[in-house]
Parts: C-alpha cells; structure tokens; sequence
C-alpha cells in the first residue's frame, strides 16, 4: 500500500464520521457552522501530512543509503571475481584458507607451508607431518574461473553450462594432481594426496552434476577436502600426535625411573656400608671405654693415692648405650657386636 493510498482511506473514514456524527446530533443541538465542525478535523490531517511527510522523508533517505552500500557492495564483489581469477591471487586465497584450517585444527606445529611461485608449480601447498616421520601433501591450487561465470551468468541456462565446465575443469585437475604422485616425492609417505578446496559449494555444485566425482578421485589416490573435512583429518592426525607424545614420555618416564632405582640402590649401599663404619666405630669406642675403666682408671688411682701427680680425679669415660639402627631390608643381617668390658 502506497502512502497515498494510506492517506486517502484515513480521509474518507474521518470525514464519514463527521458526516454520521452531525446528522445524530442535528436533533439534540443547536446548528453549528460548516467551518467549525470541520476545523478538528482539517487540524488532524495537517498533522498526520506532516507525519506522513516526515517518514517518507526518512524512508526515502533510508533507501538511498542502503542502495549506496549496495552499489559499493556490487562493485567489491566484481573486483573479488576478478582478482579470483588471477592464479597467483587465487592461489594466495587458498593458501590463506589452509593455513587458518590448520590453526583451527591446533595443527600448525606440524604443517610446513609453501608460497606460491612462478612456474612448474610441482610442489605442494602445505605438508602435514605425521607420526613416525611419514607426511600428507594438501595442494589447494584450484580452478575456479567456470565456478566465478556461474556466478556472473544472467540467466539459469547460462549458469548451468557454467557449473557443468566447473566440474569438469574440477575433474581434469584431480587427474593432473595424481600424476604429480607427491607421495612420492616425500617418503615415506601415504599414497595419497589431498585437493583442498576453500568451500563447500564449490565441491557441492561439482557434486550435483558429477556425482561420482569423489570415487574415481579415490580410486586415483586423491582425497577431495572442503575446510570442514580437512578440519576433521588434521584433527585426528592432531590426535595421533598426542598419543606420540604419551608413548614418548611413557618411555623417557621408564628410563628415568631406571636410572633413579640404580642410584637409590647405589645409595642405600653406600648408606648401609657408613652404618655398618659406625657401629664399628660404637663398639672400638665402648671397648675402650671398658678398657679405661677397668684397666687404666685403677693405675691412675693407685698413683695418686701415692702422692704422685696433682688431686684432681682423672674423668671417668661413659659408653655408649645407644646402638646403630638397621634397614628393615638388612633385618636379617647380623647387627653390631655388643661392647665389651
């Protein structure tokens, strides 16, 4: 409904009210002029005209920056297209893309990437290292330009014959990605390789009109990935890695502990042989203790009682009560001799 149209209803309605009011109350008031029955009403209308102007206005304002954005919008969409098919510049897009997968996929320890350069282009775009020195090529060097005039095309015929040569143009380069047999160039490495494509879509659309497209690529060693499914691998490779490492610290854990009960035991030899010093040491010094008390102590008493030396009592020599405590592994072992006396 037109503005105009939404005006001219509320006019029609307003003034038939008016119309039913006065003829109700032509009986029960007195006349009253046309001018002044009719000023609330022409006082409403004026005000809903200025409404209605000033949200035209608005609308109308509204448009045109939305059909400026568009416009600008339209015109960053042709020069993305264009520069899509540039091949160094698309080549660039999709190494961009692999490289952020590989981030989402916390596998970017493990990826060597590779620029883009001029001629052969024999090499791929990304080498994914597994577990056991093995690596996966990703190549994500794609034809584009059929997909890009689907996109461009004016009518559906157009589009159709568009996506038709996008299939096939997507069907000739697996061939030519399998004859470059990057597995074997870096050994050891899987018989396979894998074709990275930036979207879905594109693989979709080559899907809807070569449905056999992902076999007779696996049956020519080549897995065809969209970012959702390289995702997925990278993240079980991402696994494996893990599992890697816990077999790798289980063993580093194993060896540590090997060499930390050789030197316990080492320990506790060398321990066990200062224990044995030190009961030793124990019994030579009760012994000689016995020996000054029973020996020596009675000369040395005899002598003073002689008027020989000073009246000082020689000092009288305690053993040693304690003994020197076993292992619980050398229970068994004969303990220190007691002292004698």
């Amino acid at each position: 409904m037109t503005p105009e149209t939404f005006i001219a209803g509320i006019v029609v309605a307003l003034v038939s009210g008016a119309a039913l009011t006065a003829l109700l109350l032509r009986g029960r008031t007195p006349p009253v002029s046309m001018d002044d029955a009719t000023r609330p009403i022409a006082e409403s209308l004026a005000r809903l005209e200025t409404q209605v102007r000033d949200i035209e206005g608005q609308r109308q304002r509204m448009m045109g920056g939305i059909e400026q954005q568009l416009g600008a919008l339209g015109k960053e969409t042709v020069a993305l297209s264009r520069a899509l098919r540039v091949p160094n510049t698309r080549g660039r897009w999709g190494e961009l893309t692999l490289r952020r997968v590989a981030e989402l996929a916390g596998m970017v320890p493990y990826c060597d990437f590779f620029e883009q350069h001029s001629g052969g282009g024999q090499r791929p775009d990304m080498l994914v290292r597994l577990p056991g020195g093995r690596a996966l090529a990703v190549d994500a060097k794609v034809p584009l330009a059929a997909f890009l005039d689907a996109e461009a095309a004016p009518d559906a015929v157009g589009r159709e014959a568009a996506l038709v040569r996008h299939a096939q143009q997507l069907s000739r380069h697996v061939g030519l990605l399998s004859a470059r047999e990057y597995w074997a160039q870096f050994q050891p490495a899987p018989e396979m390789v894998v074709l990275f494509l930036a979207g879905d879509h594109f693989l979709s659309a080559a899907l809807e009109r070569e449905p056999d497209l992902l076999e007779r690529a696996l049956a020519r060693k080549v897995l065809i990935a969209t970012p959702m499914t390289l995702i997925s691998v990278l993240k079980g490779i991402s696994y494996s890695w893990r599992q890697e490492k816990l077999a790798t610290n289980a063993e580093q854990i194993r060896r540590i502990g090997a060499e930390f009960y050789d030197r316990l035991r080492i320990f506790a030899e060398v321990y066990s042989d200062a224990g044995r010093h030190l009961a030793r040491a124990v019994d030579s010094y009760n012994r000689s203790a016995g020996s000054w008390d029973q020996r020596v102590l009675p000369s040395l008493k005899r002598i003073q009682e002689l008027g020989i030396g000073n009246t000082d009592a020689p000092p009288a020599i305690a053993p040693v009560e304690g003994a020197v405590r076993e292992p619980n592994g050398n229970a068994g072992q004969p303990g220190p001799r007691p002292p004698e006396c």
